[in-house]
């Protein structure tokens, strides 16, 4: 049988991490600080509408050895398998994303829940909007900082448990997820319907998001804002090769 292609070697040298392997709060901190800083959120091969397959290997290929990004089951299924060969307890959960309610999102994004320090911190280096930048403590109405942004975890009386990220306005909801336990089916489902529904919002618009220690840089349909503190640049972006540029020079992504 050949070697398995995922090894945590690979990945620290891809997210640039440098810190021990200890199991620690710190530790998981770190991991994720550097993955979402350096694997973009994307979800360029869904709207090229190829298979997105969530085989370890076939992440560990795409993501770490071909320096590609990923959309949140690919990322988070990555992270996860990361978390758990260096011993955090690490459990996956299927959420709603809010879209103006619940009531209208099926279960569509996965998050995820790890345990350090002896307790509970959630997990989400796949989300491409107001996404967090390191854990959130599992703590409800804990407003938690990093890196500017703001979050917090509130009870939701039908939903579980939501998200909130604050904006100028007030805390919105970003997704609501419960700690029932999901089966690997239950991910290639949902990761299959929001890879192929022709209605998916990933299948509408190219998309790409890093994040940085002042602020985000993303790029959508044609349009790159780079958020840096309080200063937002926007440029439109034009034909193919132009976009395939702003891929490779602002994400790393290299499209054939």
């Amino acid at each position: 049988m050949p070697d398995k292609l995922f090894n945590l070697e690979d990945y620290f040298k891809r997210i640039h991490y440098t810190g021990g392997s200890q199991v620690s709060a710190e530790t998981l901190k770190q991991l994720h600080l550097g993955h979402v800083m350096n694997i973009p959120f994307e979800n360029l091969d869904v709207f090229e509408k190829k298979n997105i397959s969530l085989d370890l290997d076939d992440l560990f290929e795409k993501m770490v050895k071909n320096h590609r990004g990923g959309y949140c089951f690919e990322m988070n299924s990555l992270f996860a398998a990361v978390l758990t060969e260096m011993g955090f307890p690490v459990t996956r959960h299927l959420a709603r994303v809010y879209h103006g309610g619940f009531d209208n999102s099926g279960k569509t994004h996965m998050v995820l829940l790890a345990e350090a320090d002896g307790q509970k911190w959630v997990c989400d280096v796949g989300f491409g909007g107001n996404s967090l930048a390191a854990p959130l403590l599992f703590e409800e109405g804990l407003e938690q900082e990093h890196l500017g942004r703001i979050h917090r975890v509130m009870a939701d009386p039908v939903y579980g448990c939501r998200v909130e990220f604050k904006t100028a306005t007030g805390f919105e909801p970003i997704y609501a997820f419960t700690r029932e336990t999901c089966c690997p089916a239950d991910y290639l489902i949902a990761n299959h319907f929001t890879a192929t529904y022709p209605e998916s919002f990933f299948r509408q618009a190219q998309m790409c998001a890093l994040v940085t220690e002042t602020g985000k840089i993303t790029y959508f349909d044609g349009n790159l804002k780079i958020a840096d503190g309080e200063v937002l640049t926007e440029t439109a972006i034009n034909g193919d090769a132009a976009i395939k540029e702003a891929l490779k020079s602002y994400f790393g992504v290299k499209l054939n």
